[in-house]
């Protein structure tokens, strides 16, 4: 899909690209810098879109168990050290949904600060160890970004938003095909994985039809 855009006297294409994310996935934090480059050198519109990976009722992952810390030893870390981004294993255990606070992601697209809102989320489990399943502390990672607290509170008891949430999930699944995140659709094309700048890139140039930008 392609968003037309004015500047500097002529029409621009601007290409839509949606990523999908959880906010509980370590590799969406480290691929943001990926995806500010990207918007820094093309002509990118990037839509924030929730893929839940373990909904209700299905059991979140701990800490505690042998998983998560070897996959953060053998790989999470590794890649953090490479990219000088500060995180660390959550002791939250379980691990939090996010159903809760993509319901608040949608109120954030509204006012135009999703990807604030996401790496707010981001920061708050991945380098600040909170709960990011609990109410109050949505609303003060909301709120950091500027949200009004009675407006995420709103948010966050609306069934209408709960149904949206729902239905934003059954898209990514069964219209788009998400089955794991960090996931981008750029031009009707699905790719999964920790793509750095240079992969989206060559996506984008891909979708547009036209030789790589240098």
């Amino acid at each position: 899909m392609y968003v037309h855009a004015k500047g500097e006297g002529r029409d621009r294409m601007r290409t839509k690209i949606d990523v999908f994310v959880d906010y509980v996935c370590p590799y969406c934090f480290l691929v943001e810098e990926a995806v500010a480059e990207l918007q820094r050198e093309r002509e990118a519109e990037v839509e924030i879109r929730p893929f839940e990976l373990r909904p209700e009722p299905v059991p979140t992952l701990k800490p505690e168990d042998d998983y998560l810390p070897r996959v953060w030893r053998g790989s999470v870390y590794p890649m953090a050290r490479r990219l000088g981004v500060a995180v660390a294993l959550p002791s939250v255990s379980p691990q939090p949904r996010t159903a809760k606070a993509f319901m608040v992601l949608q109120l954030a697209k509204e006012q135009g600060v999703a990807q604030e809102y996401s790496s707010a989320m981001f920061g708050a489990f991945f380098q600040q160890n909170r709960n990011i399943g609990e109410d109050e502390v949505i609303v003060d990672v909301a709120a950091s970004i500027g949200l009004d607290r009675s407006e995420v509170q709103r948010a966050l008891a609306s069934e209408e938003r709960r149904s949206r949430q729902l239905a934003d999930q059954r898209y990514a699944v069964e219209t788009v095909g998400v089955s794991a995140v960090p996931s981008f659709r750029v031009g009707g094309q699905l790719y999964s994985g920790v793509l750095d700048a240079e992969r989206l890139k060559k996506a984008v140039d891909d979708a547009a039809g036209r030789e790589p930008l240098r």
